[in-house]
């Protein structure tokens, strides 16, 4: 299949990634009630969140590598099959240990993900970085919309008799819809000319090389703290409105779903042009403030509209703050370099997926239920400062850096 170099196959590629992360928000809501079936402890439940991402830690650079060596297509294909087994065998887990295993056997073939977005940076032009990323992002918020609101409604309101298994079976449907989805309407973004099917160094070697630009280091560093912070904050929310609100899987979910509503709406309709007008280093800045605010409110939420201010606020922040993230990194890395960037992006926000929850997950149990969001509220606001320092203005975004093995690394093109 030849090669496509259009923006306009990202719309196809959105509706794809839609479909498979509305099975993603089926299930992500509902982990710490799968968990708790089980009798789990608030340390165990937040395991179980993190599980996911420890195993893509390890293997999103790969991912990202074989993309830039065999193509965004294929690296798609064998994600996505993946994730229909692995929600098969969430759905039939009879055991604490087979609820880790299914999570972690779909966080080490998470590669869709990275492959996306490289695929985007494929088809784009620098000025067009954000709106693509945006698609992405919007794609994001609307599998967090309808993905937990459908998984809320199949699982029910009490957390005690909720449906579990049937949320993970829907959810493998619907990998397996998008996997189709793939192989019939997705053509190749990559060229046979730039697939680097030549020996490479070893991914430590690379990954060093990576992170030894200072800019691009401080851009996937201030994504990791950012995401550490969230994280941690998804993480323990189920098991929080569970005393604070006295909530069960129903009400999670319709929260995920507004949160995704917001988010869809910010990075589908409106980021292009707000990055048009104020550049991503100002949409990344405004972004890390409304989430510090957003999470510093979170204790203080005891009736449902605090609670739908300070998440509208936090969905704003991440849909300002995501995209505008991704396109500076990806302007940052070298036309062959993208899988292999995105996916050293992607693994470092799996290191924060796992040690979010996990920290999230003693301080919840240690110093009480409202401690997580104070810590992850200081976390970002210390990221805010640290992005301050980050290089600003017109040309600073396609900034050249010296990239791996010698070569520049800077505008995609």
């Amino acid at each position: 299949m030849r090669p496509v170099r259009d923006i306009r196959a990202v719309p196809t590629l959105f509706l794809i990634v839609v479909v498979d992360l509305v099975g993603f928000g089926l299930v992500i809501p509902l982990l710490p009630f799968y968990a708790v079936r089980f009798a789990a402890s608030p340390q165990e439940v937040t395991a179980l969140v993190a599980v996911y991402s420890l195993a893509q830690l390890v293997t999103a650079p790969l991912w990202g590598r074989l993309s830039d060596r065999v193509g965004r297509r294929p690296v798609l294909l064998v994600s996505l099959a993946a994730s229909a087994l692995a929600y098969l065998w969430l759905g039939g887990a009879t055991a604490p240990w087979m609820l880790f295993a299914a999570r972690a056997f779909a966080g080490a073939c998470a590669g869709n993900i990275a492959a996306a977005q490289a695929y985007v940076a494929d088809v784009t032009q620098p000025e067009e970085r954000a709106r693509g990323m945006g698609l992405i992002g919007a794609a994001f918020g609307l599998g967090f919309m309808i993905g937990p609101a459908l998984g809320g409604l199949l699982a029910g309101n009490d957390p005690v008799a909720a449906d579990l298994e049937t949320p993970a079976w829907v959810a493998s449907g619907l990998s397996a819809l998008a996997l189709l989805g793939v192989a019939l309407l997705l053509p190749e973004s990559l060229p046979g000319d730039r697939r680097d099917g030549a020996p490479q160094p070893g991914r430590v070697f690379a990954v060093l090389n990576v992170l030894r630009r200072p800019v691009l280091s401080r851009l996937i560093f201030v994504n990791f703290l950012v995401i550490l912070a969230f994280a941690g904050m998804q993480s323990v929310f189920a098991i929080w409105a569970m005393p604070q609100l006295g909530w069960g899987p129903g009400q999670v979910g319709y929260v995920f779903a507004y949160v995704g509503l917001v988010s869809a709406v910010l990075q589908g309709g409106l980021i292009g042009r707000l990055t048009r007008y104020f550049g991503e280093e100002r949409l990344l800045l405004s972004g890390l403030a409304l989430i510090a605010a957003g999470l510093l409110l979170m204790p203080f939420v005891h009736h449902l509209p605090v609670l739908v201010g300070a998440v509208t606020v936090l969905a704003l922040g991440m849909g300002l703050m995501q995209p505008a993230i991704n396109s500076l990194i990806s302007r940052r890395a070298g036309p062959e370099e993208q899988g292999e960037v995105m996916g050293i992006s992607q693994s470092a926000a799996s290191l924060s997926r796992v040690l979010g929850p996990l920290a999230a997950g003693y301080s919840f149990a240690a110093f009480g239920r409202n401690s997580p969001y104070f810590l992850a509220g200081a976390l970002v606001a210390v990221t805010l400062l640290l992005a301050l320092k980050l290089p600003r203005g017109r040309g600073a975004a396609t900034f050249t850096e010296t990239g791996p093995f010698g070569q520049e690394g800077g505008p995609a093109r």
